[in-house]
């Protein structure tokens, strides 16, 4: 018997943010994209039904919240997200959670450091 699985995501939510390490880039604030994934069992009757999917724009919501206040570090904000959608939606199966830094700031010529998480159920 097949299983069919539907993907929600947002990809490239640009974020600028007091989070970082060093006491001024908490200060300065720095860019970040965020990118979550969520896949869930299709079981949808009605797929013109918000309620038989999930809510991209509340994808996007938890984002905001989270990328919002002072943070040392990235891993954190990718552990917040994830563990919000994990409270939010039971029927999860998978997230994955992916942050990228714009020009990290330890002297390297680097376009982008990540920190990615990601829960398989």
């Amino acid at each position: 018997m097949a299983i069919i699985t539907q993907e929600v995501a947002i990809k490239d939510a640009r974020f600028f943010s007091p989070i970082g390490f060093y006491p001024e880039e908490q200060l300065l604030g720095n860019e970040f994209y965020v990118d979550v994934s969520v896949t869930f069992p299709f079981a949808n009757p009605n797929a013109e039904r918000l309620e038989n999917t999930i809510n991209y724009e509340e994808l996007y919501q938890i984002m905001v919240e989270v990328m919002a206040p002072k943070r040392e570090l990235l891993e954190s904000a990718a552990e917040d997200i994830l563990n919000r959608l994990l409270e939010r939606y039971a029927n999860l199966q998978h997230i994955a959670v992916h942050i990228r830094k714009q020009n990290p700031p330890f002297g390297g010529d680097v376009s982008q450091s990540v920190v990615g998480l990601t829960y398989q159920r």
